[in-house]
């Protein structure tokens, strides 16, 4: 991780530095009261999973561990069943089946389907009253691709939004703090949420290009920070969503259609690039193509080069973000290093004109969503850098 040295950006980082410690400083009873346990490991069920030891085809009367079984493993394990077998082990074990990273696409909807009213009718048998019912009964609406379905701590999910078995070009979307199962797709908040930015992704991507087959993921599969505190301010809950960002990009490689041009381009808000810059380096060619960051308040790199050769880096921010303002430092533990759009980075800067604060990068007419729809389609010679010495040389020309 960076340390910036004090001559390089002087008062300015030690002032961030201060601002930042005070925030700590004054709402430290409040930020260790909700200081948030990250879910970890393999999925929920995997106990039951371990224990089952009915007959397996190819597979000497044993399930493959979900723990250690790596996704292009799993996928050749389900590929070795027949239809009929791998429905029976997701009516068996429908947490596993569906948050297993490498599964057939489909049969992960089906298994999620299963889990979540499982978890409904258990929710409605404690609290008919509960809120959570309303939540697990929209996630069960018709046409909904529920890829990932995780209810513990704050619930996590993925869901698909387009065929990713068909899909010519796919992205994927990691979000940032204060994000979870119960609030990813917010109506009154339709393009910052996490679905709403994946939604309009897509949308726009089919208005750039109508004949491409698109997908797009949102991917609520860490747990993120609650408001401002040193979980925000620290890489530990970032740390901890590394293997599982590392894995789920792994099993849509290993799952990929046929019509896939490219990996997929990964999108990542704030925080949540925060979870992508230490993912970065261990990622290959075959899990991603491009790697956007905005809204970034750092990615605990130095330069871009530290994010591995895998990925083409982009990065945004529109002026009226306020992460503005605790990027490019690292106190004490405390920020995420670099800013991503600083010319030294070198990282590809694209416009986010229009784009208004923190949350609206996906808004339809902003600079930043018309970028973001032709990165995730390879057009990148239409994409509108940032303005400023050198952006739009190495924007237009540094494209490999």
């Amino acid at each position: 991780m960076s340390h910036t040295p004090v001559g390089r950006h002087g008062a300015r980082s030690l002032i961030t530095a201060a601002l930042m410690v005070t925030v700590m400083a004054g709402t430290v009873g409040w930020t260790l009261a909700h200081e948030q346990q990250p879910v970890t490991g393999p999925p929920p069920g995997t106990a039951a999973w371990r224990a089952d030891h009915s007959p397996v085809p190819g597979a000497a009367g044993r399930l493959p561990d979900p723990a250690t079984a790596s996704p292009a493993g799993i996928a050749r394990f389900f590929a070795g069943l027949t239809a009929a077998e791998q429905r029976a082990l997701a009516l068996r074990h429908p947490s596993v089946v569906g948050n297993l990273d490498g599964v057939p696409v489909a049969l992960r909807y089906t298994a999620n389907a299963l889990a979540i009213r499982a978890e409904r009718a258990k929710e409605r048998a404690a609290d008919p009253k509960s809120p959570l019912i309303d939540r697990y009964t929209r996630l069960l609406a018709p046409g909904r691709r529920i890829l990932a379905f995780d209810p513990r701590g704050r619930g996590q999910v993925a869901e698909v939004y387009g065929d990713l078995t068909t899909a010519q070009r796919t992205a994927v979307l990691v979000p940032g703090s204060d994000t979870d199962l119960s609030n990813f797709d917010r109506a009154d908040h339709p393009y910052g949420s996490a679905a709403g930015m994946a939604r309009s992704l897509r949308a726009q991507m089919g208005r750039e290009a109508p004949g491409v087959r698109t997908a797009v993921v949102a991917w609520v599969g860490y747990t993120t920070p609650l408001g401002l505190g040193p979980d925000a301010a620290t890489g530990r809950l970032a740390k901890a969503g590394v293997p599982r960002l590392d894995r789920f990009l792994a099993g849509l490689a290993a799952t990929a259609g046929e019509a896939a041009q490219a990996p997929p381009a990964v999108f990542c808000h704030s925080y949540g690039s925060v979870v992508c810059g230490l993912t970065a380096s261990r990622l290959d060619h075959a899990e991603i193509s491009d790697l956007v960051v905005f809204g970034s308040p750092g990615v605990r790199a130095g330069d871009a080069a530290d994010l591995g050769p895998a990925a083409r880096v982009w990065a945004a921010r529109d002026g009226s973000d306020w992460v503005r303002r605790v990027t490019g430092f690292d106190f004490l533990g405390l920020g995420h290093g670099e800013d991503p759009t600083d010319p030294s980075f070198g990282a590809r800067v694209v416009s986010a004109d229009r784009a208004h604060g923190h949350t609206g990068y996906f808004a339809p007419g902003t600079d930043s969503l018309r970028n973001f729809a032709r990165i995730a389609l390879g057009h990148f010679a239409a994409v509108h850098c940032a303005e400023g010495a050198g952006y739009d040389h190495d924007c237009r020309h540094g494209l490999a």
